[in-house]
């Protein structure tokens, strides 16, 4: 056997060990709980010159996805990782994939799908993958991670088709256990081989098309060729366990059993449940009942012969799901099972149960309960056939308490600014926006949410809606902002709220906009009624739901998008976004000796949104409270007559950037006076500076703004990373005389 050495690692860690003793060419990636943490251990190693992988920030799921197709067609070597929403986001791609047959590995640590928005570990993701082509192994614990990450990579490629490595999200993703790793890096890279693609995009003596339009005569057969390949993949599928068992001493099957040999009742259950299954299974066996469970490593191809093998002396079988296919009387697993069953013309005695559901525990006395209902079916005993284990039932006519008694009109609307519209010149002008008068709005917002202290977000938030007069509808994205606001059943606004996921809220809330003005031509709603309607956004919502925003912007709806930008993915742990700074230290960009921070500079949404040709676009801060209520003023005048408005706002994130919450006005201070963050306004395509540190001889360099945060402390002091400074000086300085110029010159 291979030299092996004992680690103390997560599943999450060790599939990114794996990766980095494979040293794949690329990582396509988006981050997402509780798969974020591959990247981040990834590149990690990287920083410390332990591999060279490549590691790309997608915009989102999808992107990501898309990377690695284009890298493997490029043929290469690609590895990814995901959860819930985002597989699903990504999951166009899959098809594509498969049916071009590229080879890769993607990891899913298994997490709830939304809505509502849960982010812990159940079974409801990878079920949507069944029918995409993706051969597909199941991991029980953190060593199986790391091993079927070795192993699929050698099968995939062996099949051509790509494959999905599925483990719980949280209970196997984030749990340490004593894990065995193959020592040496090269017996790994042994072990997989070298790859020789059938056919490459960048073998251009041999050009090739990939992905091409075919019809119903062709489609079909290529449909059963990918058929063949999976079947194919079973043998492979065994043979490569062997190879592994052999090198490790570590063999695997695909059905996978515990004490079923003189078994009279059985439970089925996936991942890593089955080892608190097998508790159960001793406990009761002690009191004498004949029972055993099973499970499978392989979901994709179906291991029906192995399922057989393992039932066929049984009375009963209880068939324990961790998710649902509703209205089909049990989760895949179960429908799965009894169709195998049926194909063997098995005469035992089933019944389904779903359990688990976002992580809910499962007991060593739960497993027992399941395995007893099994156990009296094969006493001839009558059980329910389908039902859930472990929800209770609530309460008949509860109502969820109403915390806040409902804010009026009249309270929304205190007169703190006013706005006007020359007739003539369509010039706009706010009077007001004093702050000690702001004190007169009540708080749509209130106190208890559990943002971290010192986080920036609800103070902009208040600030914001102390210059919005009226009724307000509010839509967040995914993030801080939301997650830490909405806890069920209660919630910290007290107007309406609406939450949809990263990349749709955009579009969310143009749907909301333009029923509430076809209500109002029906006349449903009254016409006088005038509502404000506003989407929050930040925690990088800006990148994966960006294509979306634009579409809403072009579109121009009657709406306020506003970005709280505190630079990174941080309701995820702070990985990069397209936001972070320039050689910034993030979980997905350290700095080491073979690593220097994030690679580019930060996106400019403003001037995006300003390409877009939106009425209005303005910059605030919180240092200038005044002419931050009196845009948020001016803002809800163009959402209301004449389209969309887009502000942004740097938000501070102590938590992340490392500084003290008392530092947050100095901080914000700075990255004003250097114009890392200019205070300016976009008017009907008229840039306009609201302020100008120059003239007061206020200006900073950028190093004064980097010091203050340990995120980007080693770009302002530290030698190595002078060039980066003096490239983001020069940037920052760019950007800030093009705002200049174009607010000297309106043409611009």
């Amino acid at each position: 056997m291979v030299e092996q050495t004992v680690v103390y690692d997560s599943g999450n860690e060790l599939a990114a060990y794996a990766a980095k003793q494979i040293n794949y060419h690329m990582m396509g990636y988006f981050p997402i709980t509780p798969s974020t943490q591959i990247a981040e251990h990834l590149d990690l190693l990287k920083s410390a010159g332990l591999h060279d992988v490549k590691l790309i920030p997608g915009d989102g799921e999808h992107g990501a996805a898309g990377i690695c197709y284009g890298g493997t067609v490029a043929g290469g070597r690609v590895f990814n990782a995901t959860s819930a929403n985002g597989l699903l986001y990504a999951l166009e791609q899959f098809p594509v994939q498969s049916g071009t047959r590229m080879p890769m590995v993607l990891n899913l640590a298994c997490r709830t799908v939304s809505g509502p928005l849960s982010i812990k570990g159940d079974h409801s993701d990878i079920m949507y993958t069944l029918n995409t082509g993706w051969i597909t192994l199941y991991a029980q614990t953190p060593q199986a991670v790391y091993d079927m990450n070795i192993i699929g990579l050698k099968v995939a490629e062996k099949a051509l088709l790509p494959i999905i490595i599925g483990f719980d999200g949280f209970f196997t993703s984030h749990q340490k256990r004593r894990t065995y790793v193959i020592t040496h890096d090269e017996d790994v890279q042994g072990f997989v081989g070298e790859y020789h693609p059938p056919y490459s995009a960048l073998d251009v003596e041999h050009p090739a098309t990939f992905g091409s339009y075919m019809n119903e005569p062709d489609l079909i057969n290529n449909k059963y060729q990918l058929h063949l390949a999976m079947e194919e993949s079973r043998n492979i599928i065994d043979a490569v366990f062997k190879e592994f068992g052999d090198l490790t001493g570590r063999y695997y099957t695909a059905v996978e059993s515990y004490k079923m040999e003189d078994a009279e009742a059985a439970l089925f259950i996936l991942g890593s449940s089955y080892g608190t299954a097998k508790v159960a299974v001793d406990e009761l066996r002690e009191e004498g009942k004949k029972v055993g469970v099973f499970t499978i490593n392989a979901i994709r191809p179906w291991p029906k012969e192995g399922i057989y093998d393992a039932v066929k002396n049984i009375k009963a079988l209880m068939i324990a799901d961790r998710q649902d296919s509703y209205g089909a009387g049990g989760g895949n697993m179960s429908l799965e099972v009894k169709a195998t069953l049926q194909d063997y013309k098995m005469a035992i005695d089933t019944a389904s149960r779903v359990y688990g559901l976002s992580g809910k525990d499962f007991y060593v006395s739960d497993a027992k309960v399941l395995l007893e209902e099994a156990y009296a079916m094969s006493q001839n005993k009558q059980v329910t056939k389908f039902d859930y284990f472990g929800q209770y039932p609530g309460k008949e006519g509860y109502n969820p308490h109403q915390y806040f008694k409902p804010l009026t009109l009249e309270e929304q609307s205190p007169g703190i600014t006013t706005v006007t519209e020359n007739e003539e010149t369509g010039k706009i002008t706010v009077k007001g926006g004093i702050p000690i008068q702001s004190t007169k709005m009540p708080k749509r917002i209130v106190g208890g949410h559990g943002a971290c202290p010192g986080c920036g977000i609800f103070t902009n938030l208040n600030i914001l809606l102390k210059g919005i007069e009226g009724y307000v509808v509010l839509l967040f994205q995914t993030g801080c902002g939301m997650v830490t606001s909405t806890c069920y059943p209660k919630t910290a606004f007290r107007t309406t709220y609406v939450h949809n996921l990263f990349q749709n809220g955009a579009p969310t809330l143009s749907g909301i906009v333009e029923m509430y003005h076809e209500k109002q031509r029906r006349g449903e709603i009254p016409q006088d009624e005038k509502i404000t309607f506003i989407m929050v956004t930040g925690d990088g919502g800006l990148d994966i739901g960006m294509g979306p925003a634009i579409g809403a912007a072009l579109r121009n709806h009657g709406m306020i998008i506003f970005e709280y930008d505190n630079a990174g993915y941080m309701n995820t742990g702070y990985q990069l976004s397209y936001q972070t700074p320039k050689g910034a230290k993030t979980s997905t960009s350290h700095v080491g000796p073979a690593q220097k921070g994030k690679e580019t500079f930060t996106k400019d949404s403003p001037q995006i949104f300003a390409a877009t040709n939106i009425p209005y676009i303005a910059t605030v801060a919180e240092t200038n409270p005044t002419d931050f209520m009196k845009k948020a003023a001016k803002a809800q005048y163009y959402a209301n007559h004449h389209g969309m408005a887009f502000m942004k706002a740097v938000s501070v994130c102590p938590l992340n950037w490392g500084h003290q919450p008392r530092e947050a006005l100095k901080i914000m201070e700075a990255a004003v006076n250097s114009c890392y963050h200019p205070l300016y306004e976009v008017e009907k395509g008229i840039t306009a500076l609201s302020y100008n540190p120059e003239k007061n001889n206020k200006k900073v360099p950028i190093s004064e703004f980097y010091k203050l945060m340990a995120r980007t402390k080693h770009i302002a002091t530290s030698p190595q990373y002078a060039e980066i400074l003096e490239a983001t000086q020069a940037e920052i300085d760019r950007r800030w005389e093009r705002i200049k110029a174009k607010a000297e010159h309106p043409l611009l």
